[in-house]
């Protein structure tokens, strides 16, 4: 059978505020988005995307997915996240095999996922 999961490549979160989203996004990736419009903000964060769009409806952001980001160190993502105002929703939790997961808030209410995984590729240290 044909393989069509590659890997997370497209995050995307529904904002109140899209110029707001962009600048702290921005700042925290440490990067410009590439794509850049009234209607979609794309930034490349290590080869997957992590897409901006204002929310028409704040239903979808009730019921959006959430994307889990991997990490090498949970502790200091999780601190970082904090001290830039998102609020830990779910705490860090060692679902097995040397993997743990966490879930944050960001300023407009999205869960923003964690995930430090040994086993996944691109997480040993560069």
């Amino acid at each position: 059978m044909k393989k069509h999961i590659l890997g997370l490549y497209t995050a995307i979160y529904h904002v109140d505020d899209l110029v707001r989203a962009r600048e702290w996004y921005r700042a925290l990736l440490d990067t410009q988005p590439y794509f850049d419009e009234p209607f979609y903000v794309g930034f490349n964060v290590a080869g997957h995307e992590l897409g901006l769009m204002p929310a028409a409806d704040t239903q979808l952001k009730a019921t959006g997915c959430v994307a889990y980001w991997g990490v090498k160190s949970m502790a200091g993502a999780v601190t970082e996240l904090e001290a830039r105002g998102h609020t830990l929703f779910d705490p860090v939790t060692d679902v097995g095999g040397g993997i743990r997961v966490a879930t944050l808030l960001d300023a407009d209410k999205n869960l923003v996922g964690l995930i430090e995984n040994p086993h996944f590729p691109n997480t040993q240290a560069s």
